[in-house]
């Protein structure tokens, strides 16, 4: 954590109203993407972010909170918000940020095959554990280092690394198996 993060950080633990809303300005956007990606839908995903930074306050009042370590202990209360949703319903199928990768894709054919890949990737992913997709999501498309990972997961940099390795060997089975049956 930078020295500038750190004193961020202090100033919201002394509630000040612009270091709250430059930690929120910094940080909301990429809540709002990580549980977009995971539930599915817009409003939820709204909901979940707002909720997030309800309880970092709370906690900021109640004088806890994170001592360091900011981005990792408000993603940590995202998962644990969609986590208990998930307890009570059934996630819904992952969805790829295909926007991401609109630019100029090529002929038909080729954008029907990266169509057909993502698909079987999304099912894939489904087959995994909790944890194993928390993994590739964090790693894999918010782009978090593995001690990232592992503060956020409240793992050692070792488990993350072993969970990833895991998550990968499932999937290359998972895949290569579809291929086999087709």
């Amino acid at each position: 954590m930078s020295s500038k993060e750190k004193n961020l950080l202090q100033r919201a633990r002394k509630l000040d109203s612009e270091a709250l809303g430059m930690i929120y300005d910094t940080y909301s956007d990429k809540l709002y993407a990580y549980a977009v990606r995971r539930v599915g839908n817009a409003q939820q995903a709204e909901d979940f972010v707002a909720e997030t930074f309800s309880r970092f306050l709370q906690a900021l009042k109640s004088g806890g909170g994170p001592k360091d370590h900011l981005q990792a202990y408000l993603y940590r209360i995202a998962h644990n918000l969609i986590t208990d949703h998930y307890r009570r319903e059934p996630p819904p199928p992952l969805e790829l940020d295909e926007d991401r990768y609109s630019e100029d894709l090529g002929q038909p054919a080729d954008i029907l095959t990266k169509q057909m890949k993502a698909e079987r990737l999304q099912k894939a992913l489904q087959h995994l554990t909790p944890g194993q997709q928390q993994v590739i999501m964090l790693k894999y498309i918010e782009g978090f280092s593995n001690q990232e990972i592992a503060e956020t997961m409240e793992k050692s940099s070792g488990a993350v690394r072993s969970q990833a390795h895991r998550a990968l060997a499932s999937l290359e089975r998972i895949l290569v198996g579809e291929e086999d049956e087709s």
